[in-house]
């Protein structure tokens, strides 16, 4: 199952659940977005040619990073871009979040595993602008079909 997380018009990530299944190769993000987020599912003996990646500039403005649960259970909270609480989302082991828009913060459930990727290079506290967190008693969780 693929989970889009868009509040207030803001698309605040895309979570790939550890059940997702698909043939062939999906992407879950456009080719304009500074990350590219995509799946692929391939049988055995299929071959994907050798290649190297050319040396392109890029500018960008955002930061968005994804998160691999290698085990655990992780409350990610959403904010929007005033730094306002907006909904909560549980993640389990094997789900995959790719992080854009607005602010988040975490609650570790459950002892977890977290692999990070996003982009560089890192520069310290600029990177970032820490706020308040969401009160446990606060904490909305987002309705799922």
């Amino acid at each position: 199952m693929i989970d889009v997380i868009e509040l207030e018009n803001l698309h605040l990530a895309i979570i790939i659940r550890s059940n997702y299944s698909s043939e062939g190769i999906s992407f879950f993000t456009n080719e304009n977005d500074p990350l590219q987020l995509g799946y692929m599912n391939r049988p055995k003996d299929y071959f994907i040619n050798p290649h190297s990646h050319n040396k392109v500039k890029r500018e960008l403005e955002d930061t968005h990073e994804v998160l691999f649960i290698k085990s655990g259970i992780v409350r990610i909270d959403f904010y929007n871009e005033n730094h306002d609480y907006l909904i909560s989302e549980i993640l389990k082991q094997g789900d995959v979040v790719l992080l854009t828009e607005g602010g988040h913060g975490f609650k570790i459930i459950e002892n977890a595993e977290i692999i990070e990727v996003k982009q560089g290079p890192y520069i310290g506290e600029k990177d970032k602008n820490r706020f308040a967190a969401v009160e446990d008693s606060e904490v909305i969780y987002r309705i799922t079909k």
